[in-house]
């Protein structure tokens, strides 16, 4: 028989599985005060109370004695952590979270950690956000600042892919005040700094990000390893950008390439540069032909192993690309099969451009209004929710396509004779 408090923690489980109170498992048998201190482990079970508590909870007698090795949360993340690149490993970690009895806060940490990663993988962002806010609770109660740093760093990212930056803000603060109160390594703090700056550009707290910028520059980046520095200085080249600096914006953006090569392993290397493309093509102007090199150069490898969430990625970015290099038919084309599948994965951002993106196709092909009214649609929206960088692309997206629009418009109307060439690259 299973020693408390291992017999009460599964006879809780057990119970509580099937939707019963203590009222209704004790019956007229035993008292639900007697059923508690059973389950709190106070108690130790007779033979006769197990054997009616199983026929209460119509399970056999082992149910209650045996463990439950199936289940085992330390077996599951053995088997996850051993299993072959690709393995699907989500299904039997849900189990194993599923029937923990809580008594490894450790163990359930690490378990929680993984699938928010595969959710994360998988572009599957809400379900994300509930294992990470139990992983929150549980770096809480651990009380590790290193687990708190990386956990709250996490959600922030998440709730920033969900399209929440107010509500991304607090946990990517927390996650600083903590590594800067612990006292942690450079690539906590620098992991916690980088996400607060994309929390601060993002909503148009472009002051604080630049602030932040320096003090990454200044006290961190010497100290971490090149591929996380390669990702600060990312993200430090959209805030250089933001702020009309694009000087330095393309400087920090060709550093971050610079710090990485192929050897350093194709996941990272491909993400940087599909990274690098968006960034190169939100510029002001658009460096759409280093886009265009550094998404080629992806696309390469993505295309044999690329996840479907980084597949998605890559059409959206050709999509744009197309746009700005005036191939409207590709662009076309790229961003309706994107936007007809049955599970679009993209960060709530990109599902944003795209949407934009297809607002300036319909005022291009002569559905102005339908368009007009997408894209301010999309600009209310991302205006009321503080997103104040994203509003800023919309409402400019909206001007400068209908100026364009009405110069195209001028010159179909022109003489033959005095029509200009074919516009340059966009």
């Amino acid at each position: 028989m299973l020693e408390q408090p291992h017999f009460g923690r599964q006879l809780r489980r057990l119970r509580l599985e099937r939707g019963l109170s203590q009222a209704a498992v004790v019956g007229e048998g035993m008292s639900t005060g007697y059923l508690s201190r059973l389950e709190s482990g106070e108690r130790r079970p007779t033979a006769r109370v197990v054997g009616y508590l199983a026929q209460q909870l119509g399970v056999d007698v082992r149910a209650l004695t045996e463990p439950r090795a199936a289940g085992c949360l330390s077996q599951a993340l053995a088997a996850a952590a051993s299993a072959p690149p690709g393995t699907d490993c989500a299904t039997e970690l849900l189990r194993a979270v599923r029937d923990d009895a809580r008594d490894d806060p450790a163990g359930r940490w690490q378990a929680l950690w993984l699938l928010g990663r595969i959710s994360n993988r998988h572009g599957d962002y809400e379900q994300e956000r509930g294992h990470l806010l139990e992983l929150i609770e549980l770096s809480d109660l651990i009380g590790a600042p290193e687990l708190r740093v990386r956990s709250n760093v996490r959600y922030a990212r998440c709730l920033c892919a969900l399209g929440d930056m107010r509500a991304a803000e607090p946990p990517a603060a927390t996650a600083l005040a903590v590594a800067h109160g612990a006292h942690l390594p450079a690539a906590d703090t620098l992991a916690a700094l980088t996400a607060l700056i994309s929390v601060e550009t993002e909503l148009g707290r472009l002051d604080s990000a630049d602030r932040h910028v320096r003090e990454m520059e200044r006290d961190l980046l010497p100290a971490v390893a090149p591929s996380q520095a390669a990702e600060a200085l990312w993200t430090a080249s959209l805030v250089s950008d933001r702020q009309g600096d694009h000087a330095a914006a393309r400087s920090r953006l060709e550093a971050a390439l610079g710090l990485l090569q192929g050897r350093d392993g194709p996941t990272l290397w491909t993400r940087l540069r599909t990274a690098a493309s968006a960034a190169a093509l939100r510029m002001s102007p658009p460096r759409v032909e280093a886009a265009e090199r550094w998404l080629g150069e992806a696309g390469v490898i993505l295309e044999v192993i690329g996840t479907p969430l980084q597949l998605q990625e890559l059409q959206a970015l050709r999509a744009h690309l197309a746009f700005h290099t005036g191939r409207l038919d590709d662009a076309r084309a790229l961003c309706q099969g994107l936007l007809s599948l049955g599970e679009l994965r993209l960060p709530h951002g990109d599902r944003v451009r795209l949407a934009v993106l297809e607002g300036r196709l319909m005022i291009m092909d002569g559905r102005t209004e339908q368009g007009i009214a997408a894209l301010r649609r999309l600009g209310e929206q991302a205006t009321e929710a503080r997103n104040l960088d994203l509003a800023t692309h919309v409402w400019q997206s909206l001007a400068t396509t209908l100026a364009d629009a009405r110069a195209q418009d001028r010159v179909a109307r022109a003489p033959y004779g005095s029509r200009p060439g074919p516009p340059g690259r966009r």
